[in-house]
């Protein structure tokens, strides 16, 4: 049993935003596919760390969710700054369950045990470039810390070492998520994956060790559309 990561997919089955009028993206569904399937087996698990869909809904997101239900293994998704059609927990689950897309799961003030480490994390915040920080920017990066700070006292309890996955990254050309990155060093975190910068501007990631913490980019266009292989 294996667990991988990949994150914004931006699927876009059922609205008219596909990502193939940008430059690498060509074909970007089937190639998904066919990486997908000649990586990750029935009984393996994968991280999607945010920007799954383009849906505005859940109704609308549906074939993409049918999609990647479709594709081997169970997906941990995590939320992403383009998922609108995100909603409460408990929706979600119920939509899940109604749809039987059994192969999908929530990573949201929770974790999961899997493969012998404690799979954490939330969506986080940061600043782009230029971009002023706000009483509303500090309220939600506050709201993000203590998502984190919940996945990661829940994975606390199962002695394993904690890999936290993020979609927003937690280190960036503007400055540093602080407190994202103060509670990964309290809980003793040493790997972290996220999302958010695609391929075209990763010269904005920051990758390696900083710190202490493994930092690894994961968006889909950077992996060229194949899922990261954590252990």
């Amino acid at each position: 049993m294996s667990v991988f990561a990949i994150g914004d997919l931006h699927l876009s089955l059922s609205s008219d935003k596909s990502m193939e009028v940008f430059r690498g993206w060509e074909n970007y569904v089937e190639r998904i596919r066919e990486n997908w399937e000649a990586t990750v087996a029935p009984e393996d698990t994968v991280v999607i760390a945010g920007d799954l869909s383009w849906g505005m809904s859940l109704e609308e997101s549906l074939r993409d969710f049918e999609f990647l239900n479709s594709l081997n293994g169970q997906k941990i998704i995590l939320k992403g700054n383009h998922d609108y059609w995100w909603a409460t927990a408990n929706k979600i689950n119920s939509f899940f369950k109604e749809k039987g897309l059994s192969t999908l799961s929530l990573l949201h003030n929770n974790h999961y045990e899997i493969g012998g480490i404690s799979i954490a994390g939330t969506r986080g915040w940061i600043l782009e470039e230029n971009a002023v920080f706000t009483a509303e920017d500090k309220k939600i990066a506050l709201r993000e810390e203590g998502r984190l700070r919940l996945s990661l006292e829940s994975a606390s309890k199962a002695g394993l070492e904690p890999v936290v996955f993020l979609h927003y990254p937690p280190i960036f050309k503007a400055g540093k998520a602080e407190g994202l990155i103060e509670i990964m060093k309290e809980f003793g975190v040493r790997r972290c994956f996220y999302g958010h910068i695609h391929s075209a501007s990763k010269s904005f990631a920051s990758e390696g060790i900083i710190d202490g913490i493994d930092y690894k980019l994961i968006s889909s266009d950077y992996l060229k559309f194949k899922p990261y292989k954590v252990i």
